[in-house]
């Protein structure tokens, strides 16, 4: 089942995915958390630290994973998904840093990295709530377009459109790692809950084509549609691609929440 919410502007769209996690954390407070850098979870990891901040959340007893991590680098580097993770959520929240888990960047054996990340998936018994973005061309994690859905933990060479997508990152272009490990489509799927978040217009002709067209590794995101426990949170300017189609794919709007 897929679950569609519409919010308004970012920060609605932020807290309704936060909700929905911290639901999950205060239900199961060991809960295992798969988690996504980039820009569109800052929101949520500040309305968390709000709530944690509260006394509404406690995070101690959570364990994470994250999608993935650039190849080659350092978690000190400042553009690593790392210390992104550190900097912008695990440090101000009580987590125990031990429970919390990237692929390591500076590992150049890809295999055995891969296989290491995936044992660490398994021995925490999987995700319970793997939070996704979804890249301008489709990705999730960085599984990129291609011929096959990648099944487990692997190192991918990242497209151009992802370089250039994440260049505003680091001083140039040229310092974008070229590679990176990732979470598999089935590590991804295996994920008990699904919550992938979308913001703003640029997302919108990609989220259209990934939640109401064909499921195809041409668009990673696709195969989310097989899942049978996905809520999608996206602001208008998001959703405004599915909103233009016919009535018989609005209809897929199935917790539609008209908020003003």
């Amino acid at each position: 089942m897929m679950k569609i919410l519409y919010a308004k502007d970012f920060q609605t769209m932020s807290r309704k995915a936060a909700n929905i996690i911290s639901a999950q954390v205060i239900l199961k407070p060991n809960s295992v958390l798969g988690f996504a850098t980039g820009s569109s979870p800052l929101g949520v990891y500040e309305q968390l630290i709000e709530w944690y901040r509260k006394g509404d959340l406690d995070f101690s007893a959570v364990r994470t994973v994250n999608l993935d991590e650039y190849y080659g680098l350092d978690k000190s580097s400042p553009q690593s998904y790392a210390y992104f993770m550190y900097q912008n959520f695990f440090k101000d929240i009580n987590i125990d840093p031990n429970n919390t888990y990237l692929p390591d960047g500076t590992n150049l054996d890809a295999e055995a990295e891969c296989c290491r990340y995936n044992q660490i998936i398994g021995d925490l018994g999987g995700i319970d709530l793997q939070l996704l973005g979804i890249g301008h061309n489709g990705h999730i994690g960085f599984n990129e377009p291609g011929e096959a859905f990648e099944r487990e933990t692997h190192c991918v060479a990242l497209a151009e459109k992802t370089i250039e997508a994440n260049k505003r990152f680091f001083d140039s272009v040229d310092e974008v790692p070229r590679k990176a490990y990732t979470m598999g489509i089935k590590n991804i799927m295996n994920a008990r809950k699904i919550l992938l978040i979308a913001s703003g217009e640029g997302k919108a002709e990609i989220l259209c084509r990934a939640l109401t067209g064909p499921i195809a590794p041409s668009v990673p995101a696709s195969v989310l549609q097989l899942h049978n426990d996905v809520t999608v949170v996206a602001d208008a300017p998001a959703l405004s691609g599915i909103l233009e189609q016919s009535a018989h794919l609005v209809d897929k709007l199935y917790d539609w929440d008209m908020e003003h």
